[in-house]
C-alpha cells in the first residue's frame, strides 16, 4: 500500500466522520431507528478504513475484518428499508442477522466455497437493495433526485464486495484480477463514500430539515 492509497483511505474516514455528524444530528431531531442503521454501516467504514491504513490490505486475509465490514452493505440496506418500507424492516432485519451469523460461523468451520456463497447471497442482497431502492423512492417522489446518488455508491460498494469474495476464493470476476482489485479498492471506497454522502445529504438529510 501506497502513500496515494494510505491519503485516500484518510480522505473516506473522513467522509465517513461527516456523515456519522450528520446522521446523529438527525437521529437527535427524529429519534428513527434507521439512522442507527447507518451510523452503524459508517462507522464501520471508518474502523475499517483506519485498520488498512495501519495494516494495509493484509487485514483484509483477517476473517474478522471480512465479518465485520459486511456490516457496510447490511447496515445500508436495512437503513433504506426501515426509512422506506418499515413494515419489511422485522423480516429483513431477521434475514441481516441470520446471514451475518452464517458468514461468522463459516468464515471459521465451513469449507471455503459454502463461506463464499453464504457471502456473495448476502452481499448481493444488500447490494440489490441499495441499487434499486433509491431509483423507486425516486421515482416515486419520496426522496429527490439527489439520492439517486446511493445507487451509484451501492454499485461500487456491491462490485468491490463480490470482488473480494471471489478472491477469497481464489476465483476472479470478470477482469477484477488481485492487482486490478487492490489498485482500485481505496479510490473505489473513497468515490462510493462520496456517492453516499452526496445522496443522503442532499437526497433526505437536507430536505428533512429544510
Amino acid at each position: 500500500m501506497g502513500l496515494f492509497d494510505r491519503l485516500t483511505l484518510l480522505l473516506t474516514g473522513l467522509v465517513a466522520i461527516y456523515l456519522l455528524w450528520r446522521f446523529f444530528n438527525h437521529y437527535r431531531r427524529s429519534r428513527k431507528v434507521y439512522d442507527i442503521y447507518y451510523m452503524i454501516s459508517f462507522g464501520v467504514l471508518l474502523v475499517a478504513g483506519l485498520l488498512l491504513i495501519a495494516f494495509t490490505y493484509s487485514a483484509l486475509a483477517s476473517p474478522l475484518v471480512v465479518i465485520v465490514a459486511v456490516l457496510i452493505p447490511a447496515g445500508l440496506s436495512l437503513g433504506l428499508v426501515a426509512e422506506f418500507f418499515p413494515r419489511y424492516e422485522k423480516a429483513y432485519l431477521a434475514f441481516v442477522l441470520v446471514g451475518w451469523i452464517a458468514i461468522a460461523v463459516t468464515r471459521f468451520t465451513g469449507p471455503v466455497w459454502l463461506a463464499t456463497v453464504v457471502l456473495v447471497i448476502v452481499h448481493a442482497t444488500a447490494g440489490l437493495i441499495i441499487f434499486g431502492l433509491p431509483l423507486v423512492v425516486t421515482s416515486q417522489g419520496k426522496a429527490s433526485k439527489a439520492f439517486v446518488w446511493v445507487t451509484v455508491g451501492g454499485t461500487l460498494i456491491g462490485l468491490g464486495g463480490i470482488a473480494l469474495a471471489f478472491l477469497k476464493a481464489g476465483k476472479q470476476l470478470l477482469f477484477f484480477s488481485e492487482q486490478v482489485v487492490f489498485t482500485i479498492l481505496a479510490p473505489l471506497l473513497l468515490l462510493m463514500a462520496l456517492a453516499f454522502a452526496w445522496g443522503f445529504v442532499r437526497g433526505v438529510i437536507a430536505q428533512e430539515t429544510a
